[in-house]
């Protein structure tokens, strides 16, 4: 058996209605990363100094050494940018949530009390500006509880929302474990909320809020290669962006927007120009809702709640799983057998997805034994369904159609069709009775009696598919 923790699946083709306040068409949430201070330098304690999102493209870390010029950076981004930033937002009365890194905020105690002052959210951006992915479990777990700690003392409250950015394996794990965040952000894989609680990520643990956040719409972007070069680049990007998803909330589609932004990065006078046109521009459209991050977790909490599936395919036992779908495919349970060896995964926890793993083992199968799959389904009105002895599912397929109503007449022309059909190619005839009526199904027996066997035989196994599917869609989602 191999489980699949990804999920590539998610909402498919059907999101909810977010229900954004006043019937908005877009929900735009604006971050400030408040880094400076939290990098890595060797006043810090760290082995090197920074080399990630400044001025300096490409940068490399200097071992044992401070690096001058990328502190002064950094430093730009605490000393004027922020002020920058805060001014914008304020005045244009638009609220903001700050990913403040610990250790950056105990050092910037007049830039957090402006943040207060302006009711911003402060969320945790981790304990440190450092990059996770080769730390231990352990060493990243004290990093978070002493990140949740100093947090709760520098600004006066713990945390309600948690977005590491330089994540490991274990980051969103840990951040379930650690338990008290209304929502976490370390996910890009999607334009609205949702509950997380797929395998991988802790079984035990409860459900968690993830808010999605976005690395495109993003003024990291002006520091890394093939990126914005210019404030037009960046707002013709963010309008793009925004222009797309307020139509599709027009059509009924709504989702949500994260704007990511640096102090040090769009703070720039070149760059902070582009970021109030655009601020200008969501405020000219009268449909769009303008939160902070917890107002979006508090609103989804209130109109999206956690709701656990009645059927998690992915997450059965062997035995469940067999008794549960080996009647999918007509008394041929050895099909739900060996798909449960596949590799399942929260994407087969719908009917197209377990579907798609039981006709593969179907289609994989020798002739002889989709033979016995064939031979397997009882005769359209035939001598089974009059002595009530089809399963459960045939017996409701065969009524939908009104099988079970049959004149005498009727009788004795599907009575005579399938002796015909079954002495001519040895199974069945098999058609997805729910997809047709009554006529239909005759017409569709007359034709297809004349077909050769190898067409036949196709045309009946992809039936075979079709009522397997149909079937599933009747307890699973689709």
């Amino acid at each position: 058996m191999t489980r699949y923790v990804r999920n590539m699946r998610g909402y498919g083709p059907n999101p909810p209605d977010p229900k954004w306040p006043g019937g908005a068409f877009a929900a735009v949430q604006f971050v400030v990363n408040y880094e400076e201070g939290g990098e890595n330098c060797v006043l810090h304690g760290d082995a090197a100094s920074e080399a990630f999102l400044s001025e300096v493209v490409g940068a490399q870390p200097w071992p044992g050494m401070r690096h001058w010029n990328m502190e002064s950076i950094y430093e730009y981004g605490a000393r004027a940018g922020f002020w920058r930033l805060h001014r914008m937002f304020t005045e244009a009365q638009v609220p903001v949530t700050v990913y403040g890194v610990a250790t950056a905020l105990a050092r910037s105690p007049d830039q957090v009390a402006a943040m207060k002052e302006a009711g911003w959210e402060i969320a945790s951006h981790g304990l440190r500006w450092i990059d996770y992915r080769a730390h231990s479990e352990e060493d990243e777990r004290r990093d978070l509880q002493e990140a949740v700690r100093l947090h709760t003392e520098v600004v006066g409250e713990p945390p309600k929302g948690l977005y590491l950015g330089r994540t490991s394996v274990n980051s969103v794990k840990l951040a379930i474990e650690q338990g008290g965040f209304d929502w976490i952000s370390d996910t890009y894989d999607d334009d609205l909320p949702y509950w997380l609680d797929h395998d991988g990520h802790g079984n035990a643990a409860p459900p968690q809020l993830v808010i999605p956040y976005t690395l495109d719409a993003n003024d990291m972007r002006f520091a890394t290669p093939q990126g914005f070069n210019s404030g037009d680049q960046f707002f013709s990007y963010l309008k793009d962006a925004f222009d797309t998803l307020y139509e599709e909330g027009r059509l009924g589609r709504p989702a949500m927007m994260s704007v990511g932004l640096h102090c040090r990065l769009i703070g720039r006078p070149g760059r902070a120009a582009s970021l109030r046109r655009f601020i200008d521009y969501v405020k000219g459209h009268e449909k769009v809702w303008l939160p902070r991050r917890i107002d979006i977790a508090r609103h989804w909490m209130e109109h999206h709640p956690y709701m656990a599936p009645a059927l998690r395919p992915s997450r059965m036992g062997r035995g469940e799983f067999v008794e549960r779908f080996g009647s999918i495919f007509e008394h041929s349970p050895w099909i739900a057998e060996r798909a449960f060896a596949l590799e399942l995964g929260p994407a087969h926890d719908s009917a197209a997805g377990l579907h798609n793993a039981l006709a593969r083992i179907f289609r994989s199968a020798t002739e002889e034994e989709r033979l016995g799959v064939l031979k397997a389904h009882p005769d359209l009105a035939g001598k089974l369904a009059a002595a009530k002895r089809l399963t459960p599912e045939s017996a409701k397929e065969q009524a939908s159609a009104g099988l079970d109503a049959l004149t005498d007449e009727e009788r004795a022309r599907f009575t005579d069709l399938n002796t015909r059909y079954m002495q001519k190619f040895g199974f069945p005839f098999i058609i997805a009775v729910k997809d047709n009526t009554k006529e239909s199904i005759l017409r569709a027996f007359e034709k297809r009696i004349e077909n050769g066997r190898e067409e036949e035989f196709a045309t009946a196994c992809g039936q075979v598919e079709r009522i397997a599917y149909l079937r599933l869609k009747e307890i699973l989602p689709s």
